[in-house]
């Protein structure tokens, strides 16, 4: 079995790991106004399967992924985010990218809290990195403890690196982790909790003979004018890692399970559907609860969404063995199809007699969601995404044909709502992901794609289309479509300052998909 570069590998047998589960971290110092942990970045070696020698990975709290954080809603939580890292990095550098042209230190880190109402200094700007023990720091480094007020919605949040020009790098080396915000409100539903609650944090690896991690140096056969080293226009390996362990299995009672799901990979998306033709009942998104479990057949997460699902084992019968597939393309979704053998698998459950009686509920009003009014918004920005090349001949993905590093052109006041319409045409499904704040969906509109890049005329195709079920609750992670309008709406606040938004297919991300935003001060009246 060869990998994408052709280099031999181990054919790995499915499900013969044990599902493992994150540690809770523990904090530091809890004192009446705030918690405080301190979490360190650190290689080591890590064996994702049974039959592949240890790999070299870095995680938060030597752990791939990372440890889980809980905290409750209101409890302000101060985290020191302690690089540890060697000076080297172990995956290819592009050094023509932001910030990794010769002279800047390879191996550099931010800490990003994905989907958090917070500050700006404490957000992950990626230019705010900093290298081991602080000795070398990004332009807009502002402190080594960030604070998190968690006043939002109890949800699962996730946080990962964010360092500008290699965060597909530091990612995909397993810089990554949950984030549960609770509260007293949700426990009171009476959801599956303490062991019957999982967290399954879906990625994907490819790994070489020796267990080491692959990742591309270049794409096949490069053009004379690329870069000896260069970014790649999207990275999807051949093994699927849940909770570190490659194709697990879980031994499931027979009963109700809350699983708190994570797409963690770098550009691959997932259509996951259960072997056994029974439904998964999702009951949270990004944001946190929806307003009524939704029924489904297959759930689509594409890179940084999260999903919170019920699956009932209650009707399956001991010793019974249910496979979580995936049957989406990559890229998604026209590339290649999922290899049943492989890639189409996830994880096994193993069904078992019930320990206890199941006195677990899924209510049929799970939380109240306040919709955001589209009279009430104040602006309607139109973010165009855009395809060409770099200076080497790249394929590059931009945002309103700029890139990371051009001036602002969005500069939203705060506690003003906006609709952003995302125009995409034609040019594969971008995940698009905005900081600070959690938005709604308003619809997706069809256009005509020809006409658009002949003219740049908007000619609709259709009437708009409401979004699924299942993503009409708060999401800070949108697909935007090819050949449609999609509209979000969301009220920017409670801080100002500078934040970003971008694809997040982590090679777009770095080259050169992400814009920088302003959130400032709300102009006085005349």
């Amino acid at each position: 079995m060869t990998n994408l570069k052709g280099v031999e590998i181990m054919a790995l047998r499915p499900f013969v790991d044990a599902l493992p589960i994150p540690k809770v971290l523990k904090p530091k110092l809890r004192h009446k106004d705030f918690t405080y942990y301190e979490v360190r970045m650190q290689e080591f070696f890590h064996q994702f399967h049974r039959d592949l020698p240890a790999t070299k990975v870095w995680g938060y709290e030597a752990q791939v992924p990372g440890p889980t954080i809980e905290v409750e809603q209101g409890e302000e939580t101060h985290i020191q985010w302690m690089n540890e890292l060697p000076e080297n990095h172990f995956l290819p550098i592009d050094k023509s990218l932001h910030a990794c042209h010769e002279g800047m230190p390879e191996v550099r880190t931010v800490v990003h809290l994905h989907g958090a109402e917070v500050d700006p200094d404490s957000d992950g700007y990626p230019d705010a990195w900093y290298t081991n023990n602080y000795k070398k720091c990004g332009p807009c480094f502002k402190q080594k403890i960030y604070k998190y007020e968690n006043n939002q919605r109890p949800t699962a949040l996730w946080y990962h690196d964010h360092a500008t020009g290699i965060t597909r790098l530091n990612v995909y080396a397993g810089l990554a982790g949950l984030y549960f915000i609770r509260n007293e409100q949700e426990k009171a539903l009476n959801l599956p909790s303490g062991i019957y609650e999982i967290p399954l944090v879906i990625q994907d690896k490819t790994f070489n003979e020796d267990g080491s991690l692959f990742y591309p140096a270049n794409v096949d056969n490069p053009p004379p004018t690329y870069p000896e080293v260069s970014v790649v226009p999207g990275f999807a390996g051949d093994t699927i890692v849940v909770n570190g362990k490659a194709w697990p299995f879980l031994e499931v009672e027979q009963r109700k399970y809350r699983f708190r799901i994570l797409n963690a990979s770098n550009e691959r998306f997932y259509r996951m559907s259960l072997d056994s033709g029974q439904q998964m009942i999702q009951i949270g998104s990004d944001g946190g609860l929806l307003h009524k479990p939704v029924r489904l057949d297959e759930l689509i997460l594409g890179p940084a969404e999260r999903a919170d699902v019920i699956i009932d084992f209650s009707n399956q019968s001991v010793g019974a063995s249910i496979i979580l597939n995936n049957t989406a393309r990559n890229p998604f979704d026209f590339g290649e199809e999922a290899d049943p053998l492989t890639t189409g698998l996830i994880i096994e459950f193993r069904v078992k007699e019930a320990s206890s009686q199941d006195t677990s509920s899924i209510p049929q009003t799970l939380s109240v969601i306040k919709k955001l009014e589209e009279c009430d918004a104040k602006k309607t920005r139109d973010i165009t995404l855009d395809v060409g090349t770099d200076i080497y001949n790249r394929l590059l993905f931009i945002l309103n044909s700029s890139e990371f590093i051009d001036g602002i052109s969005e500069n939203p006041e705060v506690g003003d709502t906006e609709i952003w319409r995302i125009i995409n045409p034609g040019i594969g499904v971008h995940p698009i992901h905005v900081h600070q704040i959690q938005f709604q969906i308003l619809d997706r509109t069809p256009f005509d794609t020809e006409i658009y890049n002949l003219t740049g005329r908007l000619r609709f195709t259709g009437e708009p289309e409401p979004p699924a079920a299942n993503e009409r609750g708060w999401k800070d992670t949108v697909h935007a479509l090819p050949g449609y309008i999609t509209r979000i709406i969301m009220r920017f606040g409670p801080y100002t300052g500078r934040y970003v938004f971008h694809c997040h297919i982590l090679e777009h991300e770095d080259h050169d998909m992400m814009r920088p935003f302003d959130v400032i001060p709300k102009k006085c009246k005349d």
